[in-house]
């Protein structure tokens, strides 16, 4: 599911994407409620029919909003939007860690 500028997402508004992996895609977001930058990742719509990657997004989900670590971020909500999950969390600005290793070691 591809997610245009624009698009409502609960109380989300979809500003950019960000980039995809394996389980989903990551978007930047606007929290039209709380009036700051968020980042929202959605499962894949090919996904979404199978149990074992529900279970292994909501875990993802469970697992990060029960920590609290500033080197880790929070989660604000969990919901649907057309049927397939999505997560809504911290938006941390930077370089991923995969070219952070192109660079060279860490």
């Amino acid at each position: 599911m591809q997610l245009a500028p624009g698009t409502r997402v609960g109380s989300f508004t979809i500003v950019a994407p960000l980039g995809a992996g394996g389980m989903g895609a990551l978007y930047r977001a606007r929290d039209e409620k709380l009036r700051r930058e968020v980042a929202i990742k959605i499962l894949r719509e090919k996904l979404i029919d199978s149990r074992e990657h529900l279970r292994r997004f909501e875990r993802e989900a469970r697992s990060a909003s029960a920590l609290n670590h500033p080197n880790i971020v929070t989660i604000f909500e969990v919901d649907e939007f057309q049927g397939a999950p999505f997560i809504a969390m911290e938006l941390i600005e930077g370089v991923s860690l995969r070219e952070s290793l192109k660079q060279g070691p860490l």
